[in-house]
């Protein structure tokens, strides 16, 4: 046998032995059963070439009656010999084709990963990433309360890409909502809306508790209805 270097020359070996098995093995174990093999009387050569039907036939009509008779009776173990071969074929391009599903399968899992920054296994890390924003709107600070809002939509944001939207701004994502599939579409709009002049109009834009409490609870209707947070 060959020696193995590569993984194609394995196979190119498994290919040479189950050659060796089915043209010298099973002939010789046939002509040993029959009484043709080398040796015998009558002696026949092993099968060093594909059997055609013209050769089959011609044996056949050469065969003697008691050559026919022990090719009859040892018809079974060929029969079991084809059926065992078969079958470890069939496992070898089941287990294949399985193997090919979960190659496909990971590459798929990692394409969406890709594709969506915030997956859902990525929940219990949203969470806390929320609740150090709730810490901080919760806060005397207002600086800090300004920080809660602008960081609470970067990830209403995030929500938008992961849903699908697109745009070039949030605004732009989020008239492509529709209130059948996004029933806080309002409190994101507003929100948003609250984010924007935080952001333009920086100190001049007066903040309290109240207010601070009542954009985040806005940002946590939208999140709850994703479940972007638990």
């Amino acid at each position: 046998m060959p020696p193995v270097d590569t993984f194609a020359g394995a196979f190119g070996n498994i290919a040479w032995f189950v050659g060796d098995v089915a043209f010298t093995w099973v002939p010789a174990t046939v002509g040993t059963v029959t009484g043709t093999a080398p040796g015998s009387s009558p002696p026949i050569s092993l099968i060093s070439q594909p059997v055609t039907l013209t050769d089959a036939a011609a044996f056949l009509q050469g065969a003697s009656q008691s050559e026919f008779d022990a090719l009859y009776r040892s018809w079974a173990e060929l029969v079991a010999i084809s059926i065992v071969l078969s079958l470890l074929f069939g496992a070898l391009v089941i287990y294949c084709a399985v193997r090919i599903m979960e190659v496909r399968r990971h590459e798929r899992m990692r394409f969406e990963a890709a594709v969506h920054p915030v997956a859902a296994h990525d929940i219990p890390r949203t969470q806390l990433r929320w609740n150090g924003i709730l810490e901080e709107a919760n806060s005397d600070d207002e600086r800090k309360w300004r920080l809660a809002i602008l960081e609470a939509d970067i990830m209403l944001n995030e929500l938008l890409d992961v849903q699908g939207y697109r745009g070039e701004t949030m605004a732009d994502k989020m008239k492509q909502a529709e209130r059948s599939t996004f029933r806080s579409i309002d409190a994101a709009w507003e929100a948003h809306r609250t984010r924007n002049q935080i952001a333009h109009e920086g100190s001049a834009h007066l903040l309290s508790a109240r207010e601070v409490r009542r954009v985040m609870a806005m940002y946590e209707e939208v999140f709850r209805e994703f479940k972007f947070i638990e």
